[in-house]
């Protein structure tokens, strides 16, 4: 199998704002837009990332599975998770889901959500633990 793109599609009954929320607080851009579906890039880093906000309730999501979003956690690697605390929580007011904290399996971050209650894990890598040490491959 050749994979040509990998990205998650949050199903939504709030396309406009889910699209809202991504460009203004991740800096996403819109790269197609209907008022049922809207395709958005990440260009910021070493290579893209996609995310699709999908209306819940559009015909091409099967009966039985129009329903939003639930139990999904979005992981954010970034190179200072302080700086995004303090421009997310501390200025924008996003809502603080988890505190800010190191795991001893080598991670410093926060959890914040977005307006469907999707959580967004904003990680900075940080030294494991000598416990965790040999479980990184």
């Amino acid at each position: 199998m050749k994979v040509t793109s990998f990205y998650p599609v949050i199903q939504t009954g709030q396309v406009a704002r889910t699209t809202d929320f991504y460009t203004t607080y991740f800096g996403f851009e819109k790269v197609f837009e209907a008022d049922w579906y809207v395709s958005l890039k990440l260009d910021s880093g070493d290579m893209p990332f996609e995310l699709a906000i999908l209306d819940a309730n559009h015909p091409t999501v099967p009966e039985g599975h129009r329903s939003s979003a639930q139990g999904l956690i979005l992981n954010l690697e970034v190179e200072d998770v302080d700086a995004e605390y303090e421009r997310l929580v501390r200025i924008a007011k996003l809502p603080l889901i988890q505190e800010i904290r190191d795991e001893a399996f080598g991670q410093r971050h926060f959890i914040t959500s977005d307006p469907n209650g999707v959580l967004i894990d904003m990680i900075q890598v940080i030294p494991p633990d000598e416990s965790y040490r040999d479980q990184y491959l």
